[in-house]
């Protein structure tokens, strides 16, 4: 079995970096584990062409950059997406990647599939207090999910996580949670 866990965040050394380790580290005597931090592709804004509607095919130059990412999802049996919060969402990097997704989303027919049967996690934090916040980010991820058909199996919101040094007295948590995985 394989675990796909993705920093959505474009920082690839801060507190959500900090939580990908620790979940990759936990999962990884379980499953063959890889993660991903969404700011080592590069990609386009998507342009609402609507082409893929149509063809189930993204007619941007760089789509292969996201057919990359969707080989990922597809090899994957367990997707954990780590997004911290940005202005009370997910990161822009993130967003515009699930912009990109949508000739595999099943809002439309034909549309492209990755196989089925994932399961999907969502972990958000975020540097205040306001666990509403947090929800608002897994609501985004989860309703990503469903229009991909990956069940959304868990989700675990962390505040008051500002930095790396945020993260330690918190692992007890994410262990915890991750052994739900």
């Amino acid at each position: 079995m394989k675990a796909l866990v993705i920093n959505c965040s474009p920082v690839r050394t801060g507190a959500t970096a900090e939580i990908v380790k620790t979940v990759c580290s936990e999962l990884s005597s379980r499953y063959d584990t890889k993660s991903i931090c969404i700011d080592d592709y590069k990609f386009a804004f998507c342009r609402g062409c609507r082409s893929c509607h149509a063809t189930a095919k993204c007619v941007m130059p760089d789509a292969s950059v996201i057919c990359d990412i969707m080989n990922e999802f597809d090899q994957a049996d367990v997707i954990v997406s780590v997004a911290p919060s940005y202005w009370a969402d997910i990161p822009g990097q993130y967003k515009s990647f699930i912009d990109r997704v949508t000739p595999w989303c099943n809002t439309h027919e034909p549309h492209a599939t990755i196989k089925p049967g994932k399961k999907g996690y969502a972990i958000a934090l975020r540097t205040g207090p306001n666990m509403p916040e947090c929800e608002r980010l897994i609501g985004s991820i989860e309703h990503f999910y469903g229009h991909l058909e990956i069940e959304c199996k868990g989700r675990l919101g962390l505040t008051s996580v500002e930095n790396k040094a945020d993260v330690e007295p918190r692992k007890e948590e994410i262990i915890s949670f991750c052994k739900g995985i």
